[in-house]
């Protein structure tokens, strides 16, 4: 089956290695245009570019879909298959293939429709998760599923390690769901509208460690936000990137959210709204990420100090 791949970061591109393994045409790839990234803000390419041409695969990066249709028409798929693009299909392009166009999503739909389904899982303090394919439609995650695939989430998972879980599952989701079109044995299920959750895009201020939160809550934020956008805090003014941490039951003592309540040898012991946390893994501004423990010799953090002020 001809197949046009569109994806942009990373787990779309291990899903496509994933279907390059299984032998699938790829007639091309689609992705975002190169960004500013990094300290230096240097372009840099997609990895779905990165690995489309080191694979000899065409790449397009059309700034908007609906001018691209002669290049759709020219490649003439039978199949588009979408993994974390970026952008909505216009109804002409999801139109035009023959067996449609198949998307995977990182939630079990109609949980968690929207742009950001593995940081909000974690962050809600979701025990289950997995993915999905479904037919696309012009409303966002709202088509027809063809397959899900449940997965524990684990305590310890944060947005790094759950997605790459799921691109694992992912990828041979995708080969299933190909194959099963091929063979005409898919039977799509209509999603159940009335159920559906969101998973917005993450705004930046959301990535602020609220302290008058409980230790449990703080850390499923942190967890969901790693490695990014990160949460964070700030200390003497200046922000204080925090990737891991461990929730503590409450203690008897009468403490300020955020107030540090001790300086450890892993890290510091800070006060929530409800429990406490030790936070054990940061970045602080100009710095590299690193262990707590490296980071507080040194310094002079005195119990009292209060986070976030």
């Amino acid at each position: 089956m001809k197949i046009l791949y569109m994806g942009t970061p990373w787990i779309a591109a291990e899903c496509l290695k994933t279907l390059i393994a299984d032998r699938q045409e790829i007639l091309a790839v689609f992705t975002q245009p190169d960004r500013p990234k990094g300290r230096g803000m240097k372009l840099a390419k997609p990895e779905v570019k990165l690995l489309a041409e080191e694979r000899g695969i065409p790449v397009f990066q059309p700034k908007k879909l609906k001018k691209s249709m002669e290049i759709i028409e020219e490649l003439a798929p039978e199949l588009i298959v979408v993994v974390a693009y970026g952008r909505l299909l216009p109804k002409v392009m999801l139109d035009y293939p023959r067996y449609g166009c198949v998307n995977l999503h990182a939630s079990l739909l109609p949980r968690l429709r929207g742009a950001a389904p593995i940081q909000r899982a974690i962050v809600n303090g979701d025990t289950v998760g997995g993915v999905t394919t479904m037919y696309m439609a012009e409303e966002l995650d709202a088509g027809d599923v063809i397959f899900c695939e449940e997965t524990e989430i684990s305590n310890s998972d944060t947005g790094g390690s759950l997605t790459e879980k799921y691109a694992g599952i992912g990828g041979k989701l995708l080969v299933k769901t190909i194959k099963a079109i091929e063979e005409g044995s898919v039977k799509a299920i209509p999603q159940d509208g009335g159920r559906a959750t969101f998973a917005p895009p993450i705004g930046k201020e959301e990535a602020r460690i609220d302290w008058t939160g409980s230790a449990e809550e703080i850390r499923n934020l942190i967890r969901g936000f790693n490695p990014a956008p990160a949460a964070f805090t700030t200390l003497g003014g200046q922000q204080l990137k925090v990737f891991a941490a461990d929730s503590l039951p409450e203690t008897g003592g009468a403490h300020r959210p955020g107030e540090v309540i001790a300086v450890l040898k892993n890290g510091l012991e800070v006060s929530a709204g409800k429990g406490r946390l030790v936070i054990t893994e940061v970045q602080a501004a100009g710095k590299k990420r690193m262990n707590a423990g490296d980071w507080l010799r040194g310094k002079r953090i005195e119990p009292g100090t209060v986070l976030g002020e």
